[in-house]
């Protein structure tokens, strides 16, 4: 595929482009103090399921200010994101569902999922979104050390967990699960596969998680003759999308097949064929495929890949159905 054309940046990626996450003073406590009692400081919240307070009158995210942050929610420790725009960014994750349908009325704020959120927001508070419910979910996750069993510490303004046991002393960092996505194709096809609670007519480029010690190109062989039964020869990187959903790092590529004989060897896909690019114009217009949500990296690849092999706009064929 010619790649001459840089792809559109997927959904929540392209954070570093306005976020300086300043690691190295996370272990600078008296500057993260000053920092959170800055009248420039921003609060994103986050309830107890990862969902995110948002404006009740607008598609945007429910910051909260220092006063708002001392006056509501004073003793939650606050993790700090970085530094956008000049302005200190920290994450609150509420631990305590009780509270939050009294933060909601006060805060004159609703909540909503990441899932429907990335559709929606801007693609800057989009990508703050996807970086707060990653840390937090590694937070909430990752209450004890796996060497002793001991209550862990947040330390590093909220990016470490130590364990305090003077007998281990271990750190915790983070966990993203990569998984490799990828659209295979062969002579002017391309493969996709379906899962069985999926609505009907959806299909998407196939996908896996990459096991120990595999590279992500020889992920992508195996997962596509597992799920497929379909050799892959070539595989060249396209791009990559965080998704904490609950805790993964989306890889994208493109590949190339020897054939297009299809032999699925497990359960996992109800179905999988091969669709040139007329079969998915002719598929949308009946009603007979639905792709990936837009929200997806799965999407951006079957949209670059149409565009580049028929000259055709993914995003117009799909309005013009809808």
């Amino acid at each position: 595929m010619d790649r001459s054309t840089p792809p559109r940046p997927n959904t929540f990626a392209g954070l570093s482009l306005i976020l300086d996450r300043i690691a190295e003073r996370r272990d600078e406590p008296d500057w993260i103090a000053a920092q959170a009692r800055s009248a420039e400081a921003r609060y994103l919240l986050l309830d107890p399921a990862g969902e995110a307070f948002m404006r009740r009158d607008h598609e945007a995210l429910r910051w909260l200010d220092a006063n708002e942050r001392e006056l509501r929610l004073g003793t939650l420790p606050a993790s700090l994101l970085g530094m956008a725009s000049q302005r200190p960014h920290f994450m609150l994750a509420l631990g305590d569902a009780s509270q939050v349908d009294a933060l909601e009325a006060a805060l004159d704020a609703r909540r909503m999922n990441l899932r429907a959120a990335g559709l929606l927001l801007p693609a800057d508070e989009a990508g703050l979104f996807a970086y707060a419910k990653a840390l937090s979910h590694w937070q909430r996750e990752t209450r004890h050390c796996t060497h002793c069993g001991t209550a862990l510490q947040l330390v590093a303004a909220g990016h470490r967990a130590q364990c305090p046991n003077p007998h281990c002393g271990r750190l915790h960092f983070p966990r993203t699960d990569p998984a490799v996505i990828m659209l295979v194709e062969h002579d002017g096809a391309c493969l996709l596969g379906r899962q069985g609670g999926w609505p009907a007519g959806r299909y998407s480029t196939l996908a896996g998680f990459v096991e120990p010690g595999e590279s992500l190109e020889d992920a992508v062989r195996r997962e596509v003759a597992e799920e497929a039964g379909v050799i892959v020869e070539d595989v060249r990187y396209h791009s990559s999308q965080p998704w904490p959903l609950p805790a993964s790092l989306m890889v994208g590529f493109l590949a190339t097949a020897t054939s297009r004989r299809i032999t699925r060897r497990d359960n996992e896909l109800e179905d999988a064929r091969w669709f040139t690019p007329r079969q998915i114009v002719d598929g949308l217009k009946d009603g007979s495929f639905l792709p990936s949500p837009p929200l997806s990296v799965s999407y951006r690849l079957l949209a670059d890949w149409l565009q580049q092999r028929a000259g055709l706009d993914l995003d117009a064929l799909a309005a013009a159905v809808r």
